[in-house]
């Protein structure tokens, strides 16, 4: 089989073309592929760098959110907590003016009933001292000759008086 015979003049010239051929690529075609090629890489590293600085400030703003979130929520805490201090506040002034106001109309009640009663009082012994008087008035004027008649005059008289 004689099919493939090496011919040296051929494998001459192909090396010969393949080596010029490599000195071109590498004089002319290397130099911008790899400068290329090195830009591409730069270009990536860029990116990545860029990329995991980007995260680092998400999870730096992340924390300051929660941190500012964390604030916000104290800080309503304290405002409902100082609003229910200041509602039951509100509400011991309310019961303890109530308390002076009904404790101020007891006691003028009570000195309205004391007056009213010393009135009636005072009244029930003018009337008592009236009556007195009237009752020795006709018991003078008129002479008991005994005692029977004496008791007979002071019921008269007492039927006759009417008690407001």
């Amino acid at each position: 089989m004689d099919l493939i015979k090496p011919e040296i003049g051929l494998f001459f010239w192909q090396t010969i073309v393949f080596l010029v051929l490599l000195f071109l690529m590498a004089k002319f075609a290397w130099k911008p592929i790899l400068n290329s090629i090195r830009q591409r890489e730069d270009s990536i590293n860029d990116a990545l760098a860029s990329a995991e600085s980007a995260r680092l400030e998400m999870t730096n703003l992340k924390a300051n959110n929660e941190k500012l979130l964390k604030e916000a929520r104290e800080e309503r805490d304290g405002m409902i907590k100082e609003a229910r201090q200041i509602k039951e506040k509100m509400i011991a002034d309310a019961s303890d003016d109530a308390q002076v106001k009904a404790n101020q109309m007891i006691s003028a009640a009570q000195d309205a009933i004391k007056m009213e009663k010393q009135a009636a009082l005072n009244e029930i012994k003018t009337q008592v001292a009236t009556l007195s008087i009237e009752i020795a008035e006709k018991v003078v004027s008129k002479e008991l000759t005994s005692k029977e008649d004496h008791m007979k005059l002071v019921a008269s008289m007492l039927d006759d008086v009417k008690l407001n």
